[in-house]
């Protein structure tokens, strides 16, 4: 755990105490691979453009890069609020960073075949999409691939605001930084939980031609993860206002 001199009491935007303003090796190693990631979504199956008609197919992919971009930046933003609220740099905190990075730059992969063909569907073919599927099977293949990199990734994120939680004593969390962390807790431990529903509907629906628009039903659930939120910090300002009325 590293707390740096001068920088425990400075307050940020969200409540918090700066515990983590300063930054440590591995937030360094953390940020650099995910900038890694994000430059394998954009030269993944791609070329460098040698003509005009080159160059605007290379750009219809902007919305599959802009997709996964933000998804991205998601999981970093969560990796690096949770450093520079708590500052922790124990042997736990280092397993889970370094597991982190092992997942994102894995996801990477499936997550830009799943955009890619979701705005491919969504464009009616005008957008373009670098691979092809040999059979219809391979539609919930790719979206249980998808699921299962993404809820790892979530539960990881979860997880180590999870351990932030177990040294709040050690931290000395304020109320309103303990109601936060369980808010950060239940919200990313939702990315599993919705990514479990995605892979039993994956399994339950026939992958047959048949089944039409249900079969892209695993891929959009995970819209339910921008629901979530205001049902847990609610949840959460509740638990806050029992333990400040106790």
């Amino acid at each position: 755990m590293s707390t740096p001199p001068g920088q425990a009491g400075i307050n940020s935007a969200d409540g918090f105490r700066d515990r983590g303003a300063q930054s440590t090796r591995l937030e360094a190693f953390v940020d650099a691979a995910f900038a890694f990631a994000l430059t394998l979504v954009v030269i993944a199956g791609n070329e460098i453009p040698r003509s005009i008609d080159a160059l605007v197919l290379a750009m219809m992919a902007v919305p599959t890069y802009a997709a996964s971009f933000l998804l991205i930046m998601r999981c970093w933003s969560g990796h690096a609020d949770w450093s520079r609220r708590y500052g922790l740099d124990d042997l736990t905190s280092r397993r889970l960073s370094i597991l982190l990075v092992f997942l994102v730059l894995i996801f990477v992969y499936p997550m830009r075949m799943v955009f890619s063909s979701l705005f491919n569907a969504l464009s009616g073919g005008y957008l373009p999409t670098n691979f092809s599927f040999n059979e219809v099977s391979d539609v919930p293949a790719m979206f249980m691939l998808f699921a299962v990199a993404f809820g790892l990734l979530g539960a990881v994120v979860a997880a180590l605001y999870w351990h932030a939680w177990r040294c709040r004593a050690a931290l000395s969390l304020s109320l309103h930084e303990q109601a936060q962390t369980r808010f950060e807790i239940m919200n990313w431990a939702a990315v599993p939980m919705v990514a479990l529903l995605s892979i039993t509907l994956a399994l339950l629906i026939p992958a047959r031609a048949e089944s039409g628009v249900w079969l892209g039903l695993p891929g959009f659930v995970f819209f339910l993860l921008n629901l979530a939120p205001p049902l847990f910090r609610r949840r959460c300002e509740r638990w806050r206002k029992a333990q400040a009325g106790a």
